[in-house]
């Protein structure tokens, strides 16, 4: 008998969890119910049951999930959730893992709204440097709106009281459904090809989100970006937000108030106009009154009252400038010529012809000064040569033999004899006398001390 295998718990849960994985009816699944037993772990998991009549299934949504989500999740809350259905596998209990949540019902279009909301705004739509200015005096108003809705009967009655003078150009559309959207594009298009509006009033009255939504369509706001003509959105009552009303150009609060928004009052317009008028009026009076003193000042004046007295008295001011203005001419006069004297004396004095007379007096003196200094030098040099000639007669040999005395040289007359000890006997031996010379030979030799003994 074939024995039964024996499987751990362990092994049975994980078969039973790779059996719900792989099953793709099972994984990537959305579903809808209402969440109750929720908790939110340190860790940041979801721990939530979903519920619905006919049952429960619990749930879990990893912190890396559901901190994308746009909305808190609390018990209660209808929510769609996608994910796939798995084991746990310590407990044997299978359960569903969420990857991303949405509110159900009123809460998905005001998710779809708050996400288009921040597209739109990242891209810059709502930008306040993109908004054109409203015409303040309108030609002519294009209303783009339902043609039976009680929108477009406050939107005329109001321009007409108003400013009925200015011409309404009204484009029917449909503004709740699916073809509300592309009715209310199609409609923006045509008025800015016909050209014929200077501002336009896109809107509708109150409703649910539901009835509103044509205008949070993604299309609809870049039609209203996309217009060449200036556009006043009026949507809903003043507690009511589209995201026509973030791109538009100025947000009414009603479509009455869209109306007053986009045409002055024309009473208001006489009452300004009466106003000005009378500032002009006054204006004009004071202006008048001032210019009236000014004239009845300048009759008093001596300039009109005696005019002859006037006329001398200036003619005695333009002789005392005439004076003035002579002697100031001549005094300007007089110093120019001293100094044109003065730049030509200096000219004079800088000119080649002075320059080189200067030069010849200077070379005169100078070659007078060195005559005289070389003649000083002369003189003192013939002095200095006959003193020295004196000094050179008195030491000279010959003047000493002139007195008796004699220089004795060796027979070639190469070595001066000076002592008794450069000769011996026999040897020859010249005399040098003041007068001539004497050939001797030397015959004895006799030292100082014989000599003296």
């Amino acid at each position: 008998m074939e024995q039964a295998k024996v499987l751990s718990i362990r092994d049975v849960n994980r078969y039973i969890k790779m059996r719900l994985e792989g099953d793709p009816g099972l994984q990537d699944i959305w579903l809808k119910g209402e969440i109750s037993n929720f908790t939110r772990h340190s860790s940041g998991h979801m721990y939530f049951t979903l519920k619905d009549e006919s049952g429960r299934l619990k749930c879990i949504m990893f912190a890396s999930y559901n901190q994308r989500l746009p909305f808190a999740p609390k018990d209660g809350m209808k929510v769609l959730a996608r994910g796939g259905v798995s084991v746990y596998e310590r407990d044997g209990a299978y359960q569903f893992y969420a990857t991303a949540m949405q509110p159900d019902g009123i809460g998905s279009l005001y998710l779809a709204f708050e996400q288009l909301k921040k597209k739109l705004e990242s891209e810059g739509l709502f930008s306040e440097a993109l908004k054109r200015p409203i015409p303040r005096f309108p030609k002519a108003i294009g209303v783009i709106t339902s043609p039976t809705g009680a929108a477009v009967r406050d939107i005329l009655i109001t321009l007409q009281r108003r400013h009925p003078s200015v011409p309404v150009l009204l484009h029917p559309v449909s503004v709740q459904g699916t073809s509300a959207a592309p009715s209310i594009v199609k409609a923006i298009e045509t008025m800015n090809r016909l050209a014929e509006v200077d501002v336009m009033i896109v809107g509708r009255g109150g409703g649910s989100l539901e009835e509103l939504w044509a205008f949070n369509e993604e299309a609809v706001a870049r039609a209203i970006r996309a217009s060449l003509i200036p556009i006043i959105s009026a949507v809903g009552h003043e507690t009511d937000f589209t995201i026509a009303d973030f791109v538009a150009d100025l947000r009414a609060a009603t479509p009455t108030a869209a109306a007053e928004l986009a045409v002055p009052h024309a009473g208001e317009l006489r009452q300004h106009l009466f106003h000005l008028q009378q500032r002009m009026g006054k204006s004009l009076r004071l202006l008048a009154g001032k210019v009236r003193e000014r004239w009845q000042h300048a009759a008093r004046s001596p300039y009109f009252t005696q005019p002859r007295r006037t006329l001398l008295a200036q003619a005695e001011r333009l002789d005392r400038l005439r004076d003035r203005l002579v002697y100031r001419a001549q005094a300007q006069t007089g110093r120019a010529q001293e100094r044109l004297a003065r730049l030509s004396g200096r000219l004079a004095a800088s000119s080649p012809t002075e320059q080189a007379g200067f030069a010849r007096k200077r070379l005169t003196a100078a070659r007078r000064s060195m005559e005289l200094a070389m003649a000083g030098t002369l003189r003192d040099s013939q002095s200095r040569y006959a003193s020295l000639i004196r000094q050179l007669d008195a030491l000279s040999p010959l003047k000493v033999m002139g007195r008796g005395y004699s220089l004795v040289y060796d027979e070639r007359q190469k070595r001066l004899i000076r002592s008794i000890g450069d000769v011996q006997p026999g040897d020859l031996v010249r005399v040098r006398l003041a007068d001539g010379r004497l050939d001797c030979q030397v015959w004895g030799i006799q030292g100082e001390e014989e000599t003296n003994g």
